[in-house]
């Protein structure tokens, strides 16, 4: 049997003959294409001003420093989630407090949300799971609700009065919520546009600014543009114009900038994502329902809630009663078949790092729970129909034995 990829990237010719372009015009750094995949998101979201960069890791760690996150301050995120999430607030010295998942589900709980924020909490950061997006209207709704706990120490944070919202949409660009794509909804939104994303550039990330007046997002593009190019007031793009060669650094800033090569890939994928691609993984995971819909054992995920509908990032399955060690084993009986999954997530509590650091696992049993038997399928656009059914009907022939 031919082997099965988990996720691969969709590269074809119109992918290739976009890269071959850019390298032919000379320009391969931040330029036209970066701007121009900035806009063509701009226009789909229907949000604020739209920055490319390198990963949604740094992107959103530079949102934190500019909202002034540091030593002494309390960031809300899920325990159950990538590293990524809870590794930029280490990194600028702040602590991450790690609530457990909804019974029965992925996302956040908001009830512990609520009962997690208190003087030192500066940022709440909810993360969409498999492309499902959290209740944004919740979220904001507490950040608003807990104005009088809310403790500015700058002049970033008195303007907003309230705790930032920031949401880690990595799996969720082109996933709805009130009927449009999401990204509009909190004060900044993330996306990741890494290999494995429904929507890529090889490597990448982007923001996109919504913060309420007297807020000018148009600034916080610039400022935060500046930071991620050594806090330099001019990009490479800008310095080509005639005459315009000089620069200033006015903060010590960092390197995250994206590419034309990689904003090549993104053009191509933007200009076919909703009528394409996205139609295409929903048909697969509606495919799989099929099969598991009539077994007990098959947990399936959810793709719709209220006004909520998933990007189909992953078909994340799980199969009720199951150990992890079980879990584990139908993972390696399909790997020896030639089918690829994987897991999403190991809960933050139970990495070494964060384990060490005095988190404890016991401390969230939804999480572990959810994951000890959560085993993600193939689904990208390349996946044909025959071999979705070869998939799903190679674990319910592990099952039935």
């Amino acid at each position: 049997m031919k082997p099965i990829p988990f996720s691969p990237p969709r590269i074809d010719e119109k992918t290739i003959e976009a890269v071959v372009e850019v390298l032919k015009s000379g320009w391969i750094t931040t330029g036209p294409k970066t701007r121009g995949l900035e806009s063509k998101i701009q226009n789909y979201i229907g949000g604020g001003p739209v920055l490319c960069l390198n990963a949604w890791t740094n992107a959103v760690e530079l949102v934190l420093r500019w909202w002034g996150v540091g030593p002494g301050d309390e960031v809300i995120i899920p325990a159950y989630t990538y590293a990524a999430t809870a590794n930029i607030v280490m990194h600028v010295g702040a602590t991450p407090v790690m609530i457990d998942c909804e019974d029965g589900g992925f996302l956040i709980d908001l009830q512990l949300l609520e009962n997690a924020i208190n003087g030192s909490t500066k940022v709440i950061m909810p993360v969409d799971f498999s492309g499902l997006p959290v209740n944004y209207n919740a979220v904001m709704t507490l950040a608003e609700k807990h104005r009088n706990v809310f403790s500015p120490k700058n002049e970033n944070q008195e303007m907003l009065g309230r705790i930032l919202v920031i949401s880690d949409a990595a799996h969720s660009f082109g996933a709805k919520y009130n009927g449009n794509p999401v990204g509009r909804e909190v004060d900044v939104a993330a996306f990741s546009f890494h290999a494995v994303k429904n929507f890529t550039t090889a490597e990448g990330g982007a923001l996109v600014f919504n913060l309420p007046l007297p807020f000018d997002n148009d600034s916080i593009w610039k400022s935060i543009n500046r930071l991620a190019l050594h806090g330099q007031t001019k990009d490479a793009l800008s310095k080509t114009q005639a005459g315009q060669w000089q620069y200033d650094i006015v903060e010590a800033g960092y390197k995250c900038n994206m590419t034309d090569l990689q904003a090549a890939i993104g053009w191509v994928e933007m200009d076919r994502y909703e009528l394409d691609h996205l139609p295409r993984r929903k048909a697969i995971a509606l495919r799989y329902n099929q099969h598991f819909d009539s077994y007990d054992w098959a947990i399936k995920p959810v793709f719709q809630y209220g006004s909520a509908e998933s990007s189909y990032h992953l078909y994340a399955l799980r199969v009720r009663g199951f150990s992890e060690e079980q879990r584990n084993t139908l993972i390696t009986h399909l790997a020896e078949l030639g089918i690829s999954t994987n897991v999403h997530f190991q809960p933050l509590p139970r990495l070494s790092y964060y384990k060490n650091l005095g988190w404890k696992e016991s401390d969230y049993p939804n999480a572990m729970g959810q994951f000890q038997n959560e085993i993600s399928l193939p689904i990208y656009f390349d996946l044909t129909d025959e071999q979705v059914d070869l998939i799903a009907t190679s674990i319910i022939q592990y099952m039935s034995r």
